[in-house]
């Protein structure tokens, strides 16, 4: 199967962007992909602010990219935006790192009106790092997904969302491997 990248922009360890990119790391991983997940988070701060591109910590995130046939890119959403962490992150990749990579934008957000993050502001992002094969993305209200014990939940209606943007990037990296044959 292919491999894919889970991109979290989240500053927090305990957060609905986690319990989003757990799922989503489940449902791929029955589906028989190679999940790898990077918390820009934990990358080391001076290096990531000066685009250090030569810290292992650095080139590692970066060849991580490089070697997944799909990246999604996991945010909160703040202010009608994503995390700065994920435009950092990106802004450390070469123009075209996204080109011919399946990707999949994935939000969380306080209110209804952060759902315009995904198409007026990451999207372009994504874009603009030569991301064509892009699939339509998912935004899950903050309310929707809870914390517990075993990693929290999301609530079914949001979760079925998320499972419908899931299988569109899964059968786009499906394509993406038969063109490849």
């Amino acid at each position: 199967m292919s491999t894919v990248l889970l991109l979290s922009g989240s500053p927090s360890p305990d957060s609905r962007t986690g319990v989003l990119l757990t799922h989503t790391d489940s449902w791929l991983t029955a589906r028989g992909h190679e999940v790898q997940t990077l918390h820009v988070r934990d990358l080391p701060t001076s290096a990531l602010l000066v685009s250090n591109t030569e810290h292992p910590a650095i080139r590692a995130a970066i060849s991580a990219v490089h070697r997944a046939d799909g990246v999604i890119v996991a945010s909160p959403v703040y202010r009608a935006a994503y995390s700065g962490l994920v435009k950092a992150f990106l802004d450390l990749l070469a123009d075209n790192a996204l080109a011919r990579k399946v990707v999949l934008p994935l939000a969380t957000g306080g209110t209804q009106g952060h759902l315009v993050a995904i198409d007026y502001a990451l999207r372009p992002l994504l874009t603009a790092m030569g991301a064509d094969r892009l699939v339509p993305g998912c935004f899950v209200l903050d309310r929707l997904i809870g914390y517990g014990e075993e990693g929290g939940a999301i609530a079914p209606d949001a979760r079925a969302a998320v499972d419908e943007a899931l299988t569109g990037f899964d059968e786009a990296l499906g394509n993406q491997l038969a063109v490849a044959s």
